[in-house]
């Protein structure tokens, strides 16, 4: 298939993303929809983590067969199962420190004149993410995780339109598309408990909402262009373990605001409703043997 086809697939796939992305602008939310939107994007990450783990297992899984079969060695084995548990530590462990980064930067003060000693250093005020809300900071996380999970995507999208195999690649972007609607939501579905300093709900602006829907389905359309021009295992284990751990640690931070509102009726239903629609949609997926 040519390239611009190609990456045409991939737009699509990438572009649902959006469907998602206006529950986001939800005004004053009552704190049950709010638990119960949380809980729902807790399902849908149950969900990809599972994705992704099954993905990303597959060529170790192969490796094992082929020795099993005396084709080969354990070396290949051993090659995905480091590229599987260095791309789960990094993946999750940045995350880590980046997260005490930003409490650390936004917890800092601007020092007036005079108002330190000379054995004081001074400090630097909050830019940039820092400044954001802890909800704000949330939807970043989630959308760094679910772009990583989608570069691997759009690389299986490429790989199958680089080999002709239109009917693969065309349920692909049907079945990925899907996912990438539900997606946005677990993007968003932090934003539902932001606020102002004040206290009174604040919305997010749509440039805000087009940037996170960039960073979480653009990574398909630039997977889909990387994937036709060559194929790599490595490559889509790496990426997908990257986006495993990530999502991890997101689906942490999710079930402790959950916790707190102690409403674990409303954490079950969500959390059975998000599950249920990642696993419908990746019945497409399924439908055509992929």
């Amino acid at each position: 298939m040519e390239l611009s086809k190609t990456l045409l697939l991939g737009f699509i796939a990438g572009i649902t993303i959006l469907v998602g992305m206006p529950i986001g602008r939800l005004r004053k939310p009552r704190p049950g929809m709010r638990v119960f939107l949380n809980a729902t994007a807790v399902g849908v990450l149950l969900f990809l983590v599972w994705d992704v783990f099954s993905a990303a297992w597959e060529p170790i899984d192969a490796a094992l067969v082929e020795h099993h079969d005396h084709n080969s060695g354990l070396a290949p084995a051993f090659g995905y199962g480091a590229l599987f548990v260095g791309g789960l530590a990094a993946g999750l462990l940045a995350l880590v420190g980046y997260e005490r980064y930003l409490s650390h930067a936004s917890s800092r003060r601007p020092v007036g004149p005079g108002a330190m000693s000379v054995h004081e250093r001074p400090q630097r005020t909050a830019r940039g993410v820092a400044t954001w809300t802890a909800s704000r900071r949330l939807a970043l996380l989630i959308a760094v995780g679910i772009g990583l999970h989608n570069f691997a995507e759009g690389l299986a999208i490429g790989q199958s339109a680089a080999r002709n195999d239109i009917g693969i690649a065309t349920m692909l972007v049907i079945g990925f598309a899907l996912h990438n609607a539900t997606e946005g939501f677990g993007i968003v579905a932090p934003l539902a408990a932001d606020s102002e300093v004040d206290g009174t709900g604040a919305r997010p602006s749509w440039t805000f909402l087009l940037a996170m829907a960039a960073i979480g389905g653009g990574p398909t359309f630039i997977g889909t262009w990387v994937g036709h021009g060559f194929t790599s295992e490595a490559m889509s284990v790496l990426f997908l373990t990257l986006a495993a751990g990530s999502i991890i640690y997101v689906v942490s931070q999710l079930l402790g605001i959950a916790s707190r509102a102690k409403r674990s009726d409303l954490l079950a239903y969500g959390m059975l409703l998000g599950l249920v629609a990642g696993f419908a949609t990746d019945a497409i997926v399924t439908a055509a043997g992929v």
